[in-house]
């Protein structure tokens, strides 16, 4: 099977790593990524019934890390659930040219709602007005930027002009839900690191490599949606 070309990323890639497996939802049934009403279900339920279980990670280097942040906007577009996603400048002193999803660190007095939602205006335009939250995922922890990041899953209503901030963003793009299961789309690898295997997913589109803390998410928010 030939692969999507990927774009440009840097990704750095240790010497010893091995291959992944398959993701679970390929033997899932992926027509409800095509579904707006059933996405929107599937995750509302999701973010009901489900407690979150590693708010408070114990591992030393995470209880001093930085709280922040980011958005997971839905945002349907003729007719099937995209993802907004931005790049990262390339003048940025952390994650240069990398593909995230709007955020920021959390300020005095925020939740991380009110963090994502804010960073998303900021950063590509989106009003809050527009921004429906359904609520939080599990967070995670980024090494590099010494972060802990709560992401904020929201539908978005309209299609809103979005227009990225120069000064932290140097596109912002949409991508279907469905693009991303696709098989010459996504694959999994093993990296052998100092703090243990880590399980790095990418996204390959045709003209960017999504990976990292994003890729994570977005195989998380897969994962919710075709159980």
């Amino acid at each position: 099977m030939t692969r999507r070309r990927g774009g440009n990323q840097n990704i750095p890639r240790p010497d010893i790593w091995r291959m992944g497996d398959p993701p679970e939802w390929m033997s899932r049934d992926l027509s409800v990524l095509h579904n707006e009403h059933e996405v929107r279900a599937r995750l509302d339920h999701h973010v009901a019934t489900t407690t979150i279980t590693n708010q408070h990670i114990v591992e030393e280097w995470v209880m001093q890390s930085k709280r922040s942040a980011v958005l997971i906007p839905l945002i349907v577009q003729s007719a099937v659930p995209h993802v907004v996603l931005t790049r990262r400048a390339d003048h940025m002193r952390n994650h240069k040219g990398e593909i995230s999803f709007p955020g920021g660190r959390m300020e005095p007095g925020e939740n991380p709602a009110q963090t994502a939602v804010r960073e998303a205006f900021e950063e590509i335009g989106l009003h809050q007005n527009l921004v429906n939250v359904v609520g939080e995922l599990e967070p995670i922890a980024t090494f590099v930027s010494n972060s802990h990041i709560t992401p904020v899953v929201a539908h978005v209503d309209g299609t809103p002009h979005l227009s990225a901030d120069p000064s932290e963003v140097a596109r912002v793009f949409t991508v279907p839900l469905h693009e991303l299961a696709r098989a010459d789309t996504y694959r999994n690898e093993w990296w052998q690191t100092p703090r243990g295997d880590i399980n790095i997913h990418f996204f390959e589109l045709d003209d960017e490599t999504i990976w990292g803390a994003t890729g994570r998410l977005l195989h998380h928010v897969l994962d919710i949606v075709t159980q």
